[in-house]
């Protein structure tokens, strides 16, 4: 009878040990379900190409942008394309780029796109350092565009006949200068320039000049002056709190009718979330207020 109960108490204890096994394997199987899970979360890598296209004063802010996208998808080749506001608007209204650039608001007129504000730029007023004038205001600005002043001696400046040099019509510089300081169809240019680049060399090479470019463009240039505006200073600060009066947004443009694919929807994100407001402030343009 003893030998019977010892039999029965070892087949107790051995199934006891066989059950804390059983709920051990249990355990590992839920461990393993839950890694799995966790990894299946990584972010997705995309690939593809993503064509913008526009706003030439848009350079510097898309080049860095798009450097610092290609670290998160590198697979994904982004291009851009500098042909100025008008062309890039037109280009994301046919569907010639995934996304259109422009310096500027949409006008009316343009149907059939919507735009998001990517970042801010002051638009400098610049003349030639050997141009003793070193503040105007709007007023001032507005009639030497058009020829209303026509010597700086007007103005506290030399005894010289005012050059004025800006950009070409479609241009979103152009579009965002004339708008503000109300001279639309006034300007007497003097040269119509198809670039930032060119109006600021124009400036650098006639003392007598003056014209506008894009803050991005101006910040760290040497041979030209960036004249304040009835006192203010174009700078991230006075752009950012509004009391710098001559500035304009940057805006992605898309086809209202046409959704983004994949990796062009991934390049919007990146470009208007707040990681890239470090990168804006080195391109030289003014991030969007939260």
């Amino acid at each position: 009878m003893k030998k019977v109960f010892s039999l029965l108490l070892s087949l107790t204890m051995v199934m006891a040990l066989l059950a804390g096994c059983g709920g051990d394997t249990t355990t590992d199987t839920a461990d393993d379900s839950t890694t799995d899970t966790a990894d299946t979360t990584e972010t997705t890598e995309l690939s593809g190409t993503v064509n913008t296209n526009g706003s030439t004063s848009m350079e510097d802010v898309m080049g860095t942008l798009i450097e610092a996208f290609k670290e998160v998808q590198p697979g994904v080749t982004v291009n851009y394309t500098g042909s100025g506001s008008g062309a890039g608007i037109t280009g994301a209204q046919e569907g010639t780029c995934d996304i259109g650039l422009a310096s500027r608001d949409l006008k009316e007129d343009e149907t059939g796109v919507s735009q998001i504000t990517v970042a801010k730029d002051g638009i400098a007023i610049i003349v030639n350092p050997e141009n003793p004038v070193s503040d105007l205001s709007i007023e001032q600005i507005a009639a030497l565009a058009t020829g209303a002043t026509a010597n700086w001696s007007e103005v506290g400046g030399n005894d010289a006949e005012v050059v004025f040099m800006g950009r070409e019509a479609g241009s979103g510089t152009r579009d965002g200068f004339e708008s503000i300081t109300g001279t639309e169809d006034t300007c007497v240019y003097t040269q119509e320039l198809t670039s930032t680049g060119a109006v600021i060399e124009a400036v650098k090479s006639n003392p007598s000049a003056i014209g506008y470019a894009s803050l991005s463009a101006v910040e760290g240039q040497e041979g030209i002056k960036a004249i304040t505006v009835g006192g203010v200073a174009c700078t991230e600060e006075n752009v950012q709190n509004g009391s710098y009066e001559i500035q304009r947004p940057f805006v992605m443009v898309t086809n209202s009718a046409t959704e983004l694919s994949e990796p062009a929807q991934a390049f919007m994100d990146f470009a208007t979330s707040s990681d890239a407001d470090d990168l804006i402030r080195e391109a030289g343009a003014v991030p969007v207020a939260e």
